[in-house]
């Protein structure tokens, strides 16, 4: 999908033949207001569509499960979920869902909006691979920006009770205008008033693995939480997102994942017993700020006692750190104090450096007339 906005928009222009149509008087809705369709991408549980709205003119999006999976009753609960959660939780960053309904052959299908951009393996395989376009449009800035409006949209979600629980960098898609969207709810924790297992979904038999291979290195990353890979779920809470959140800062920040191994026993092992690594050692020819290291590594704490206890806490200090303010993770010393502050006083250093050069100048000046 990189193609889609390197070189060009994507977005269809508007006709007047499509916005002043009339509507017939007897209106088709379900699913057979719904034509063209055209496959547009597969992943293991489901395939995703495009297709047209006869009633409204534009193109959306259809997602149905596998036909040998719509019976299975754990896959047709998360399917369900992700489509509900994604609907209710109604913020910019996550997706909008249209309607949920089922085909003319009785399968469950729901329909959302087509989304266009690419996603953030996309962007740090791109980056790694020295590839220009990638290096040029997203620098160290652009990508804590990125991670700021990902961060602020899974806390939404906290407030409604809801844990996205596979935060990664597939599942974030960065739009040609700067738009941040979360995708792929499916493994979301809801909350239960009943606080009683019978609606878990479960999910270690669903653990998100992605093979990755950039230059020689090759490894099977994981972006779960300590608890999460113990099979915990009963432990998992929003701290298992900001541990998730604070994997991709580890990889956007030294180029590498936080975990590793040649099989997901060896990648469970090391998330649960392997205590992480600060990015500036993983990766000192980087240079990585002293503020983003000291963020990323109160995120990937094993304790999640000793991580940020709220999400938007690890936000506030990631745009502290954009605005050369006071990240609260971070021990400064004085000098790096004085450099924050003058950073942030640029204007006014530079007008008192003046001023006092103008002063020393009149004064030498003023000498030599003498």
């Amino acid at each position: 999908m990189a193609t889609s906005t390197k070189h060009h928009l994507t977005n269809e222009h508007l006709r007047l033949p499509v916005t002043d149509k009339d509507l017939p008087r007897h209106i088709v809705n379900g699913y057979m207001r719904y034509d063209h369709f055209k496959k547009y991408s597969e992943g293991g549980s489901a395939i995703l569509e495009q297709c047209l709205d006869k009633n409204l003119g534009r193109t959306v999006l259809m997602k149905r499960l596998h036909p040998h999976l719509q019976e299975q009753e754990t896959e047709r609960k998360r399917f369900l979920r992700e489509a509900r959660v994604t609907a209710l939780i109604q913020h910019p960053g996550t997706v909008p869902v249209y309607e949920i309904s089922r085909d003319n052959q009785g399968a469950i299908y729901f329909t959302m909006k087509k989304v266009e951009g690419e996603n953030m393996r996309e962007i740090l395989l791109g980056i790694v691979a020295r590839d220009p376009y990638y290096r040029e449009k997203y620098p160290l800035k652009a990508l804590v920006e990125i991670l700021v409006q990902v961060g602020q949209a899974v806390a939404f979600a906290h407030t409604r009770g809801v844990i996205h629980r596979d935060l990664k960098p597939a599942n974030i898609l960065v739009g040609g205008f700067g738009e941040v969207m979360i995708l792929d709810w499916g493994l979301a924790k809801v909350w239960n008033a009943e606080d009683t297992e019978h609606g878990e979904i479960p999910e270690q038999d669903h653990i998100s693995l992605e093979l990755t291979r950039a230059g020689n290195r090759c490894g099977t990353p994981l972006y779960m939480s300590p608890e999460q890979a113990s099979g915990k779920t009963d432990k998992v809470d929003v701290r298992s997102d900001i541990y998730s959140l604070g994997s991709i800062l580890y990889e956007v920040l030294t180029h590498e994942n936080l975990v590793w191994g040649t099989n997901k026993e060896d990648v469970l092992e090391k998330i649960r017993d392997m205590d992480p690594v600060h990015p500036r050692k993983r990766a000192p020819q980087l240079n990585i700020p002293f503020e983003l290291d000291s963020i990323c590594m109160k995120a990937i704490q094993r304790d999640p006692a000793k991580r940020y206890q709220n999400l938007m806490d690890m936000v506030d200090d990631l745009k502290a750190y954009l605005l050369h303010e006071t990240v609260k993770a971070h021990p400064y010393t004085p000098w790096q104090r004085f450099v924050n502050w003058e950073q942030r006083h640029t204007m006014l250093t530079v007008g008192l450096g003046s001023a006092l050069l103008g002063i020393l100048i009149s004064v030498v000046f003023q000498l030599i007339i003498l």
